[in-house]
């Protein structure tokens, strides 16, 4: 897998001298490639106003990017406190953790009084400082969001409450005047769903009927889609969508845009902005889009991103030279609003990017007024430790090539990648026709790294084997390598498990050829070596001994404990069954990530998580 970074974005240089490569003109009209060390980690990227974005990358841990300092600031929450989402304003950042409460990051100067949650205190970005209101009322905060000067926070499953600025209605108080201290939203139903645009001075809603969408606060041009400008100081019903489930909805000061679960487009507001070319007061469905199922949105003051289920990413208001054939710098009156298109149009991505079949649920986008991000939110590490396997040669049982350019390989793997037999790829790629070992080594990017180093070759591969191509999102590598978790015949290697407690004796009871009081758990050997430093540490020390396929596990954990982590090799989930003990299950895996030595420390960590908050373990 390429090693380069993986946040690229546009925007003015002089906000990013310090992240990007040297450029010599004075914007970063196309997508630039940062210089930010292992963004492969990014979880999730949040922007402020102007060079201001905060990063997530650890479970609990952020960074902080702005031209001012000319470097990037590290915050650390407590090390019981997992982050869940990150969300932002102009000049201030919430953090909400898995434990239900809420953290704050924001600049003092800047709407002294509006901005919310904000510590009078509380110097220019100095520190993440915690909120505690909703502890002090017991309330538990669900989700989060915020508009340009107001927060909103769904608390205790259903109760809504907001603060900040209430100057357009926004905060759904009637009359009542806002402020720093969250206040109770009263809705009639039960709210499920907060949603609104970092820019916006209104604010949507969702209740127990999904396709239902409430609003309040400003509706100039008409953005909150009632079918006229009048702003609305209390919430009401702006749209029934009729069967369509409500995926997300972004607003700015003068447009907003809706998806709907089916990935339907849907916009309203001002015409240079809204996508549709001319000014709408209700939501209406948009034409550009109408085939294509959008997935993901991100809005700016004056811009709007959709990303499509093919990654295919459309763009429309002020994205420069985005766009294809537009001029960097317009010399006269006639093309001067060349960087501007009122309706979508298709933005070409990176060819980093495009490298990835399997990242078509792990792009992301962001965006403000100014500046655009591109990055891959890695849901594990599975490519890199295949990867690191695949340049080890370690445990290959074959060679694919022809006579003179054999390159050793992990049979399985590449029988689970392709749904073929062994002999049947030599045969089609090497008898009946002969590829080079170039596009051979091209082939196997995609079966150890889900990467496409030549397209063409690779379709051309696809085709002399007699597979669709492009291969579908089901045929991931990450899929691939969960369906080979059942494929109990090709694994090559045993763990010894003493059989000691007696809810495993009772599991085990009726298992026949037992030796010693031992039970094996079957693994395929590579997955084990490619997942775990501690078993890469075994095998290379008893293969110098003896070349064997069995190894004991001298961990003392149960047997129930270590066949779901040898699931989680392969699937990167934990499920539990009916008759496990979830308590004992995460009590004896909370130090796996340390002792079995994983890479992909936040998954496996946000796993136990799930559980915990699932079975209240808290």
């Amino acid at each position: 897998m390429s090693n380069s970074s993986s946040l690229f974005l546009t925007g003015k240089k002089k906000d990013f001298n310090f992240i990007t490569k040297e450029e010599k003109t004075d914007s970063l009209f196309k997508w630039s490639e940062s210089n930010l060390k292992k963004t492969q980690r990014i979880k999730k990227i949040v922007c402020g106003t102007g060079s201001y974005f905060l990063v997530w990358k650890k479970p609990n841990k952020l960074e902080f990017y702005h031209q001012k300092d000319n470097k990037k600031r590290k915050y650390q929450l407590p090390e019981n406190e997992t982050i869940k989402d990150i969300v932002s304003s102009y000049y201030t950042y919430l953090i909400l953790t898995e434990s239900g409460k809420v953290w704050s990051l924001a600049n003092s100067n800047v709407f002294e009084e509006v901005v919310p949650l904000l510590d009078a205190d509380q110097s220019t970005f100095e520190e993440i400082r915690p909120v505690t209101f909703f502890e002090e009322k017991k309330l538990f905060v669900n989700s989060l969001v915020m508009g340009c000067t107001s927060g909103y926070y769904l608390c205790n499953g259903d109760q809504l409450y907001a603060s900040g600025s209430n100057a357009f209605g926004q905060l759904g108080l009637d009359k009542k005047k806002g402020g720093q201290e969250p206040m109770h939203v009263y809705v009639q139903d039960k709210v499920t769903k907060i949603l609104t645009g970092s820019n916006a001075l209104n604010f949507f809603f969702i209740t127990s009927k999904p396709d239902l969408l409430y609003g309040c606060g400003s509706n100039t041009f008409g953005k909150l889609g009632i079918g006229s400008t009048y702003s609305q100081i209390k919430p009401l019903i702006v749209k029934n969508f009729n069967g369509s489930e409500i995926l997300t909805v972004s607003s700015s000061r003068i447009h907003t845009i809706l998806i709907t679960k089916k990935g339907q487009t849907f916009s309203c507001c001002f015409k240079k902005y809204n996508g549709l070319g001319v000014q709408k007061t209700i939501f209406t469905l948009i034409p550009q889009l109408k085939e294509k199922k959008a997935v993901q949105l991100a809005t700016g003051s004056n811009r709007t991103l959709v990303l499509t289920d093919q990654n295919e990413l459309y763009g429309w208001g002020r994205f420069k030279s985005l766009y294809p054939n537009h001029d960097f710098f317009p010399t006269n009156k006639s093309n001067k609003n060349n960087n501007n298109h009122n309706i979508p149009t298709k933005i070409s991505l990176p060819g980093f990017f495009t490298n990835y079949l399997g990242s078509k649920d792990m792009l992301r986008i962001a965006c403000n007024s100014e500046s655009t991000f591109l990055y891959l939110d890695f849901k594990n590490t599975l490519s890199q430790d295949l990867g690191l396997l695949y340049e080890s040669k370690k445990f290959c049982d074959c060679e694919i090539g022809t006579l003179g350019n054999q390159i050793p390989v992990h049979k399985s793997l590449v029988e689970c990648r392709t749904k073929l037999t062994f002999d049947q790829i030599q045969n089609k790629l090497f008898v009946e026709k002969s590829i080079n070992k170039e596009q051979t080594l091209n082939f196997l990017k995609w079966i150890y790294y889900d990467e496409i180093s030549d397209l063409e070759k690779l379709e051309q591969t696809f085709n002399l084997l007699e597979l669709t191509f492009s291969p579908s999102v089901d045929n991931t590598l990450e899929n691939d390598i969960a369906q080979l978790y059942k494929d109990d015949d090709s694994k090559d290697f045993k763990i010894l498990v003493k059989i000691e407690d007696d809810d495993d004796q009772e599991d085990n009871e009726n298992k026949e050829n037992e030796e010693d009081n031992y039970e094996e758990i079957p693994v395929h050997k590579f997955i084990l070596y490619s997942r775990s430093g501690l078993f890469r540490a075994m095998f290379d020390y008893v293969n110098e001994k003896e070349n064997t396929n069995k190894i004991q596990d001298y961990t003392n954990k149960s047997i129930k404990s270590l066949k779901i982590l040898v699931k989680y090799f392969y699937t990167n989930s934990i499920e539990l069954t009916a008759n496990q003990d979830p308590e004992l299950i995460v009590d004896e895996l909370s130090d796996a990530v340390e002792y079995y030595q994983l890479n992909d420390q936040c998954n496996l960590e946000n796993e136990l998580l799930k559980i915990k908050n699932q079975f209240d373990l808290n």
